[in-house]
């Protein structure tokens, strides 16, 4: 009687891989209308008004079969479910429209009912579902508590996390002090490389590169290829812990573009058209872009795009609103942003500070500096069904198996037009190695 596996259950049915597309789920609900939710609250879920629910396990195979679903569930949705890569139906985005939906009510119930119980002002939100960033920008726009913290790695690898904690205060015994700053250091606990490997690595692989020791220079330059709308690979400091890319290990390129988002999708990252990229934006500039009042550092919360930089759809665009290709609808102009705005005004959002995020702050705010915009385009630095880059190996072997343009290991930066065709990685044997999410 699980909300995660219920959701992951719809995953499932229409057509993506479970503890992976949740995400894409999410990211196609927009599309679409809630038209199955007075099914799914009917056949699928006794929900009461606390929040609290059971789940009805006749449509489902979860418990003790190897398949999520069964075809009482089939049924009651009209077939079977959507074959992986098949093209996605009207049935699957209003399909996935519908059960966000429901999630977000089932939260929004739970979070009135243990308001109301504790009278605590504060929530802390960990576990697969609160990686769903768009519940958790309505609980969030609710203001049933004063302020929510959720913790980055709130899926299945979290419980690493976890399991340190225990150790440390129920069987150490150790003092528990409440950190009032972010002792999770902006999620960057993984591994650095310094400029000496990176050197090293390079020489053995006849890798052309420049080495820049001026931070300054190196910032305008890459400044300069993403005001040009190249793509850039951009790899500095700590590794990210959890699902999200936060400047660590990131794919970046200019929110303004109007080409950005399909090139990166369907050229670097290799997946699914119609999903959204992230932008990350200053974080005392956040508001200026976004309806969003308070940081989103790890990049878990959604909300709409500012009124003033949106823009109007034509009569002729809302006809394309409903035309069966997304990637048509996904082209649609919705504002000054257009690689970071999605199909209903909204975005997932990273807000970025100094203190937190040291050098990709300074790379936005000289962007700004440079353009006048103080948000960029962030997605994780990796292929589709391929980990986040760990080493600068992988992030070179990514860079060459791609149409990435730009490579930035610390200070040093590598230009793919330079690089010798000796070096280049075939994208099919590339993304081989990786089963599809």
């Amino acid at each position: 009687h699980s909300l995660g596996l219920l959701y992951s259950a719809f995953t499932y049915f229409c057509g993506f891989k479970i503890n992976s597309g949740e995400y894409k789920l999410m990211g196609l609900a927009p599309y679409g209308k809630p038209v199955y939710c007075d099914q799914i609250l009917e056949h699928l879920i006794d929900l009461k008004e606390d929040g609290s629910f059971t789940i009805n396990l006749e449509y489902f195979n979860y418990c003790q079969g190897l398949r999520m679903t069964n075809h009482r569930f089939a049924k009651l949705f009209g077939g079977p479910p959507r074959k992986t890569e098949e093209k996605i139906s009207e049935r699957e985005i209003d399909l996935a429209a519908s059960i966000q939906t429901v999630t977000e009510e089932i939260v929004l119930k739970m979070a009135k009912f243990i308001r109301a119980e504790t009278g605590e002002k504060n929530l802390c939100l960990s576990g697969g579902v609160a990686l769903n960033c768009v519940a958790n920008g309505k609980l969030q726009a609710s203001k049933i508590f004063d302020n929510i913290w959720l913790q980055p790695a709130s899926g299945d690898a979290g419980g690493a996390l976890g399991a340190a904690l225990f150790t440390n205060f129920q069987l150490f015994k150790r003092e528990r002090v409440v950190n009032k700053n972010d002792s999770m250091k902006g999620s960057y606990l993984g591994p650095r490389f310094e400029n000496q490997e990176i050197s090293q690595f390079l020489k053995n692989t006849h890798a052309p590169s420049h080495f820049l020791p001026d931070e300054d220079e190196l910032l305008d330059k890459v400044c300069d290829a993403i005001e040009e709308e190249k793509i850039i690979g951009w790899f500095q400091g700590r590794m990210e812990f959890g699902p999200r890319a936060l400047g660590g290990r990131s794919i970046i390129g200019d929110s303004r573009s109007e080409n950005i988002q399909t090139q990166m999708n369907l050229s670097i990252k290799y997946r699914e058209s119609f999903r959204p990229f992230a932008p990350s934006v200053l974080e005392e500039k956040t508001a200026e872009y976004f309806d969003l009042k308070v940081p989103s550092p790890y990049m878990l919360l959604v909300a709409p795009v500012k009124e003033k930089i949106r823009t109007a759809l034509s009569t002729e665009d809302q006809e394309t609103m409903t035309d069966p290709d997304l990637l048509k609808r996904v082209r649609l102009k919705r504002s000054s942003l257009p690689a970071v705005t999605h199909i209903d005004y909204s975005a997932r959002i990273q807000s970025v500070s100094e203190n937190r995020n040291d050098r990709y702050y300074r790379l936005i705010r000289r962007f700004e500096q440079k353009t006048g915009s103080g948000v960029i385009v962030n997605t994780s630095f990796n292929v589709r069904g391929e980990p986040i880059v760990h080493t600068p190996e992988d992030a070179y072997r990514c860079f060459m198996a791609t149409e990435m343009d730009v490579l930035v290991l610390e200070n040093y930066i590598l230009y793919k037009s330079e690089q010798p065709s000796s070096n280049k990685v075939s994208k099919d044997s590339h993304i081989s190695q990786f089963s599809l999410d």
